[in-house]
């Protein structure tokens, strides 16, 4: 009974009561062979049906079957599973329980829905949600003029919603959330003039919203996640009853007044966000409701703060992020609700320092807090750790953060509160060094100190005492010393570990590849790190982005780099890399929601901040270090790779021949290392290849010739001195006769031969004049002496004019014809 409200689930059951009971009741026959058929189409691999026709002949005393006291009819059935499911067919033996008046299918997997149903014309409730069906709606659902509750959600179903849903004049309840439907919503549905709740959420229904005050009776109004648009119409303002009211994610545009929102005294929950509205109350207006839920994420609220706010004392749930409020949050503000458990400001322009006494006793349960990317400045103030989640990074809060220890003035003793999940205090300019007291933060997932001032060494409690779930921990450029704590062995459910930009120091340790087996990102750059790559790094089978780059680390890179096995895909299971947590305040809410990491990647010549395509990213950073030896073949089978950068080493040998066999590689850069012999065939067949850098090295030989390489500037391949061909303007020997000779004057080959060709030009000249006047003289000479060959030569010359022009003259004809045709 998804969605279903209080009053509508009364109304239900007290109908069922006064005609059903299975006290007395004995099954008809004609009916109980029809439910014996139905089964029969269905795969019960739970026995969800066991007592159907085994032991017991009464069918009403069937599991999820109700009978009428009073005729003995079939008048319920409620299929919903508790645990597994029902598969296969709807069949059509339901047409034999024509008394039917409640049907729940819901949770099982029947894929079609059947055009029959819409033959049970006694039906009142009828519930198919999540049931993986797909295909339209058919026409003949329009049929069941006496239904009250239709839930359709969670499926698959596609299409336009069909406009003879508005023959269901008795409907109270109709949910069409979580599907794909098409089109607009149709006129017809105002024929519904007893709807309470209408759901169409989350599907691609496009168009303008109807005239809303034709559904006096609407409690709940659920359209987020579409494509509507427009505008919404102040009809919506006329209806009293309305408690939940959420246009969410879709392009709405225009003004919102007072007159929207005018008589809506009943509301509870509002959420317009992420749409194109612009909030303009006018400041004196006072608002009959009082919310529960403020939702007005990415609406343009500023720049000044909302005073209307000031009437809502009671609410729970307030979003007003990016919201472009430029005004600092006035003193009453803080004294609003006692009752926060959802709190998101991010994203303004607020210059406050926040009052101390607001944070330490203003939320219930476990709340989450967001107040990133806007200008609060001061001191951080002592918090609550009840909380859930805490997000205070991109601000201005200053000096040190041994407030984690700290309760009321006193020093806990290696305690931390056992709720907090997710702690981002990111990019502020906080120093000091980090507190010893995190011994007990079990549930902790995030934490992200990246980005302050914060020095001295990592304590050996920053992962507990004992082995727990912290997945994401951003320590990277701050100014942190020491070589890492052995203790972080029990981080083992880290999938990102980030300790870039500091001064961390020693040998990368072996524990990281045998202990977090579950790192998907591993950034160790700008350290001073020094040793060998462990060998032990090749068990990261999930890893994904490699970066040791910029330390002191030596010996050669690892063959076994091939193990990397999420590399060697070419495609990606997930986009992003989300880590969830769940939160609760009050009694009755409990949000489960992901924190979406996000990652600096020098990438491209580069720092590119990637996050919600984090998933997709594959990159091996290993440049500005004093590696030797190799590159190893192995790491051509990392065909999943984007970005590769060994620069900066002492690198020998050649690059390996199957260096194309990576094809989804975007950025190559092995410049400045010691690399001999030819540039690969195989980089020609990489065409994602926007980056390319072999600069300063050994290489010799032609540049392969291939759009992808000669598309690349001659500083992709400068400070190699026997190397060819273009881009370069040296010619490689054996190509002089297809490139401009004023290209191989200006390297050395091209110097020797043009010295070589300058000795020889004046006998060259010499001979060209003496072979023309003695040919001359043999010809002309001949001509002048003897008449007979005089004549002959001239009739010669005669008959190949006259050959000339005829071929002319035909030429122009051919030429004529062709233009005629054309024309």
């Amino acid at each position: 009974m998804r969605g279903l409200s209080s009053q509508l689930l009364l109304l239900m059951l007290g109908l069922l009561c006064t005609q059903c009971s299975n006290s007395e009741a004995i099954c008809i026959e004609e009916e109980k062979q029809a439910l014996l058929e139905f089964k029969q189409g269905l795969e019960d691999n739970y026995s969800l049906l066991s007592s159907w026709g085994s032991h017991e002949e009464d069918c009403c005393k069937w599991k999820g079957i109700k009978c009428s006291n009073q005729t003995g009819h079939v008048v319920m059935l409620d299929l919903r599973p508790v645990d597994g499911n029902l598969q296969g067919e709807i069949s059509s033996s339901l047409l034999g329980l024509k008394h039917l008046v409640y049907l729940d299918l819901s949770l099982n997997h029947f894929f079609i829905l059947p055009s029959f149903i819409g033959s049970l014309t006694k039906l009142q409730y009828l519930n198919l949600s999540n049931t993986k069906m797909v295909g339209n709606i058919p026409q003949q659902l329009g049929n069941l003029s006496s239904l009250i509750s239709l839930d359709l959600s969670l499926n698959e179903l596609e299409g336009s919603i069909p406009k003879v849903l508005g023959n269901m004049v008795s409907l109270v309840h109709l949910d069409l959330s979580s599907n794909n439907f098409e089109g607009t919503i149709p006129q017809t549905l105002e024929n519904l003039y007893n709807l309470q709740v209408l759901d169409l959420s989350n599907n691609s229904i496009s168009g303008e919203v109807p005239d809303l005050s034709k559904f006096p009776l609407l409690r709940e109004l659920h359209l987020s996640k579409n494509r509507l648009n427009g505008s919404l119409t102040k009809g919506m303002g006329k209806l009293s009853k309305l408690q939940i009211l959420d246009v969410s994610s879709n392009s709405f545009e225009g003004d919102i007044t007072d007159s929207h929102l005018l008589n809506l005294s009943s509301l509870k929950l509002l959420d317009f966000s992420y749409n194109f509205l612009s909030l303009k109350f006018s400041s004196t207006w006072v608002p009959r409701f009082n919310l529960d839920t403020i939702a007005l994420r990415s609406c343009k609220l500023g720049p000044a703060f909302p005073k209307w706010l000031q009437t809502q004392k009671n609410f729970m749930q307030l979003d007003m992020s990016n919201t472009g409020i430029s005004d600092p949050i006035p003193n009453w503000f803080w004294d609003l609700s006692w009752n926060v458990g959802y709190l998101n400001l991010s994203r303004n322009q607020f210059t406050n320092t926040i009052p101390l006494q607001w944070f330490l006793a203003r939320f219930i349960g476990s709340p989450i807090i967001d107040l990133s990317f806007n200008r609060f400045r001061g001191l951080l103030p002592q918090l609550n750790f009840d909380w859930t989640v805490l997000n205070l990074s991109n601000n201005l809060f200053q000096g040190s953060i041994t407030f984690l220890c700290e309760t009321n003035g006193s020093v806990k003793a290696n305690y931390m509160p056992s709720y907090l999940s997710y702690l981002d205090l990111s990019d502020n300019l906080l120093s000091g060094e980090l507190p010893y007291c995190w011994g007990n933060m079990v549930p902790l997932t995030v934490l992200n100190l990246a980005n302050n001032n914060l020095s001295g060494r990592i304590p050996d409690s920053i992962c507990g005492s004992t082995t727990h779930g912290i997945q994401s921990l951003h320590l990277q450029n701050n100014s942190f010393i020491g070589e890492l704590p052995r203790s972080m062995i029990t981080c083992s459910s880290l999938r990102l570990l980030d300790l870039g930009e500091n001064r961390i120091s020693g040998r990368i340790p072996t524990w990281i590849g045998t202990r977090l087996p579950h790192l998907m990102i591993l950034r160790l750059s700008s350290n001073l790190l020094i040793g060998h790559i462990p060998l032990q790094l090749c068990h990261l089978t999930s890893l994904q982005i490699l970066d040791l780059s910029q330390n002191n680390i030596t010996g050669t890179i690892p063959q076994c780099l091939n193990n990397f096995t999420v590399m060697a895909q070419t495609q990606s299971s997930y986009v992003s890399i989300p880590h969830p947590y769940i939160s609760s305040f009050g009694t009755s809410f409990l949000l489960t929601s992901d924190y979406v990491d996000n990652l600096l990647v020098t990438f491209k010549e580069k720092s590119l901040e990637y996050g919600k395509t984090l998933g997709l990213v594959k990159v091996i950073n290993l440049s500005s270090n004093k590696l030797k030896g190799e590159i190893p073949r192995e790491i051509t089978n990392l065909r999943g790779l984007i970005g590769l950068n060994l620069s900066r080493n002492f690198l020998t040998g050649i690059i390996p021949q199957d260096i194309g066999y990576l094809e989804r590689l975007e950025s190559l850069d092995l410049s400045r290392n010691l690399l001999s012999g030819i540039i690969p065939q195989s980089l020609v067949t990489l065409s994602l290849l926007s980056h390319l850098s072999l600069s300063n090295n050994n290489l010799s030989g032609k540049i392969p010739l291939g759009t992808q390489l000669q598309s690349f500037s001659a500083s992709a391949y400068a400070g190699n001195e026997n190397l060819c061909g273009l881009p370069l303007l040296k010619i490689c020997l054996g190509d002089e006769a297809t490139q401009d000779p004023r290209i191989g004057s200006n390297n050395g080959e091209g110097n020797i031969q043009e010295h070589a060709n300058s000795n020889e030009r004046p006998w060259f000249y010499i001979s060209m004049a003496l072979g023309f006047i003695v040919g001359f003289l043999g010809v002309c000479g001949s001509l002048l002496l003897k008449s007979s060959w005089r004549h002959a030569y001239f009739q010669y010359l005669e008959r190949i004019g006259d050959r000339l022009y005829k071929a002319i003259i035909i030429a122009m004809a051919k030429l004529l014809r062709n233009f005629k045709t054309q024309c």
